[in-house]
């Protein structure tokens, strides 16, 4: 009999309508169970699955291209993005908030050097930007418009530099309303020379004058989960769908992902997947899933192993190190908590991993879930005491 219990905990009118489970990790014993097989609405828990389903479609080390073509009329040359949101309109050495990413200006030295090694070229003076790589809408009907003015979300493009900030350099910048037109405008004028600016497609066949790589897979899966990047989330999603070859569009992302997870065996019951970001609230996956997932990432089965080591950690990293999360009493879990955090306008969510104090690994997904208006941000301090009462009960969590 298990007498460690967190029925009190749980029973915080804060978290409202509360959805959780608990998992002896190397066991598989399922302690703690509110609601655990029904699928909800994650919030951004949900860049853990997309994460998980690029890793089962990349290796922790690919890169995304994104290129410069010569045009079909004279003196044009096509700029074409390949869905790397982190291309940079910043000078080479600069770091935005994008570890490792590519910059325009080196672009654009390549395919200068390229053109005016040929004599034959005429003088450059067009550019033709293609972001046909994705397709669809560039904004989800379901996100809240909010998001975009208060520096959470782009347009979704396969062509943008700074995932569409004003400042390259904040986290947490407003984003505008024409990416491609940002980005072209931004190449045009290190490139030189241009007097016309127009959107259309790569001609099949062009003779390529230059390449930039992305930051890595896992880089990318890092800068998702340790600040909750929204761009990049969607970034790799919808890469997922165009590697599986469900399409490009946001209907695309649903069954690319759902395909990818069988990777690991997990019975996927009712996930529905609508965006990479978990912004949508109509994304659905069940608190079960995600305790197998993670039991899965703690073993760091597969390349798994990368979305261990970008999860933030209570007091010590990324969105789990704010001064509203932990603290006071909870402080006690601080480096023993490994969790992605979740917050949309109908509900908080927090799920990972548990190191308790009786040496037992725990996994753990819990999702307040209600009017955010009415439960407020008190409902972070609810689930952080839960989990904290998480890791002081170990394996002797009771479910009563």
């Amino acid at each position: 009999m298990r007498t460690c219990s967190v029925a009190g905990l749980a029973a915080d009118p804060r978290l409202a309508n509360l959805q959780a489970q608990v998992m002896n990790a190397e066991t598989g014993e399922v302690l703690f169970d509110r609601g655990g097989l029904t699928a909800s609405r994650t919030a951004s828990v949900m860049k853990v699955v997309t994460a998980a389903a690029a890793l089962a479609v990349f290796s922790p080390d690919d890169r995304f291209p994104t290129t410069v073509v010569k045009g079909s009329e004279p003196g044009s040359v096509v700029l074409v993005g390949g869905g790397d949101v982190t291309l940079s309109r910043t000078a080479t050495g600069n770091e935005t908030v994008y570890p490792g990413a590519a910059h325009l200006d080196d672009l654009a030295r390549q395919v200068r050097a390229a053109w005016d090694a040929d004599p034959s070229n005429p003088p450059l003076t067009k550019l033709i930007l293609d972001s046909s790589y994705f397709g669809g809408e560039t904004w989800h009907a379901s996100w809240a418009p909010t998001e975009r003015e208060l520096g959470y979300m782009p347009e979704i493009t396969a062509l943008m530099v700074d995932g569409d900030r004003d400042d390259p350099y904040a986290n947490t910048s407003r984003r505008g309303a024409d990416a491609v037109g940002r980005a072209g405008d931004a190449f045009a004028s290190v490139l030189g020379g241009v007097s016309v600016i127009e959107r259309g497609t790569a001609p099949d066949g062009a003779t390529e004058l230059g390449r930039v790589w992305s930051p890595t897979v896992a880089q990318l899966i890092d800068k998702s989960l340790v600040v909750s990047d929204n761009t990049v989330a969607e970034m790799l999603a919808r890469q997922v769908a165009v590697a599986v070859g469900t399409g490009n569009t946001f209907a695309a992302i649903d069954p690319a992902v759902r395909q990818a997870l069988e990777t690991y065996g997990i019975a996927r019951g009712g996930i529905r997947v609508i965006d990479g970001s978990g912004l949508s609230p109509d994304n659905a996956v069940p608190p079960a899933y995600l305790t197998r997932l993670f039991a899965k990432v703690e073993a760091r089965e597969g390349n798994l192993g990368v979305i261990r080591d970008g999860l933030p950690i209570a007091g010590q990293r990324g969105s789990l190190s704010y001064a509203d999360r932990f603290a006071g009493g909870n402080a006690v879990a601080h480096g023993a908590v490994f969790a992605k955090t979740g917050w949309i306008d109908t509900g908080y969510t927090l799920g990972g991993i548990v190191h308790a104090q009786d040496g037992t690994t725990l996994t753990f997904a819990i999702y307040a879930l209600g009017d955010v208006s009415q439960i407020t941000a008190d409902a972070k301090v609810a689930i952080d005491t839960l989990t904290t009462g998480l890791y002081r009960c170990g394996d002797e969590l009771s479910n009563e």
